[in-house]
């Protein structure tokens, strides 16, 4: 069976993408990859050249990656940032975005990571690629920043409030250009910050990147702050109900559902605030998946447990306009520990990636049907 892309079809050209850093990811159309590089506002779409074809579901059982990946780029533990994580569903190969070391030392890496756990530089020379720049994108001295909470002890510095400890890191809005990625029916949904007043921004790039970038700034109403906000940007996101909606979640946990449906380009859209997971707290990935004939979303978070929402209950939500509100929609608490990234491995499986209590980073697929 052959998967080789068409790549006049697409625009790609064979050469070596400039990576200087490397971030989201999100695989598109015949397998190929979309890597956000923050550092100069573009996005890269590669072709990874992989034509594997998994004859069966896989299950992922991966100890210790990170000290794994520190043995083989040559650092220590503590250098390795992973940074995105996305799976080519043909061949259910995990790819992996890697920073090796931080500030102006760091390094960009992808990697692969197979069925058996075996681990691969994903080469980046004379491949099929093109690319597009952010043109809205802050700028380098921007001084405006986010606050994000994080998992471990790798990055930021603590902060105390009250009775509580976190660690934080304040994101100069550049590096957080683009904070997800998906891509929905041709085009490529980018969330993050721009250099406008209301830096909230969600993109919908099309692809190839041959038509102009569609912008919307958002709104949303965060019932911990009490207030209507269009600074933060949405830290993660998925697309969900035939790709027609998208649920978002920003620091500090507001869940907000956005209509794709009729979406102009230019106009400000105000999200509906369908729940609030507490103060505190960054999300860090959203996945979807089918039980029972019915769609759920998974929420992995900086600090607060795993959470599991039925999408039924998404769509029937009024939304919160006012503090000290109720949650918003049901949620259940799930047990497994430590979830950063998630990607749907297959149509049965969700792959997480878990830190334990020594600090190491586990890959770890689970059924859908014990979620």
């Amino acid at each position: 069976m052959s998967l080789a892309v068409d790549t006049g079809k697409y625009g790609l050209k064979v050469g070596t993408p400039g990576l200087k850093s490397v971030g989201p990811l999100a695989f598109g159309p015949e397998g190929i990859l979309f890597v956000a590089d923050n550092l100069q506002a573009t996005i890269f779409a590669i072709d990874v050249r992989d034509s594997g074809v998994a004859k069966v579901p896989l299950s992922i059982n991966v100890d210790k990656l990170d000290t794994r990946l520190a043995a083989y780029m040559g650092c220590s533990r503590d250098d390795v940032f992973i940074r995105g994580m996305a799976v080519h569903s043909p061949s259910q190969h995990i790819y992996l975005s890697v920073m090796r070391g931080s500030g102006t030392a760091a390094i960009p890496v992808l990697f692969k990571v197979g069925g058996s756990g075996s681990l691969s530089e994903v080469t980046l020379e004379n491949v099929p690629f093109s690319q597009t720049a952010i043109e809205d994108a802050p700028a380098e001295a921007d001084a405006r920043t986010d606050t994000r909470l994080v998992q471990g002890s790798r990055e930021g510095e603590v902060v105390t409030h009250g009775p509580n400890s976190y660690r934080v890191t304040r994101d100069r809005l550049r590096t957080v250009t683009v904070t997800d990625m998906a891509y929905v029916d041709g085009l490529l949904l980018v969330a993050g910050a721009s250099n406008e007043e209301f830096s909230s921004t969600l993109r919908r790039i099309p692809f190839p990147f041959k038509g102009e970038m569609l912008t919307n700034s958002l709104e949303i109403y965060h019932v911990s702050h009490s207030r209507y906000e269009t600074a933060s940007p949405i830290r993660t996101f998925v697309p969900y109900g035939g790709n027609k909606s998208v649920l978002a979640s920003y620091t500090c946990t507001p869940v907000v559902h956005f209509s794709l449906k009729d979406l102009k380009s230019g106009t400000h859209l105000k999200g509906r605030t369908v729940a609030e997971l507490g103060s505190g707290n960054t999300p860090l990935d959203m996945v979807s998946y089918e039980r029972d004939g019915q769609e759920y979303l998974l929420v992995s978070n900086a600090r607060h447990p795993l959470m599991k929402i039925a999408c039924k209950d998404i769509d029937r939500q009024e939304p919160l306009t006012q503090p000290k509100e109720p949650v918003g929609v049901p949620r259940q608490v799930l047990p497994q520990q430590g979830v950063g990234r998630m990607a749907n491995l297959n149509a049965s499986q969700v792959l997480m990636m878990q830190q334990d209590e020594a600090g190491n980073v586990n890959l770890r697929s689970y059924n859908n049907a014990a979620l």
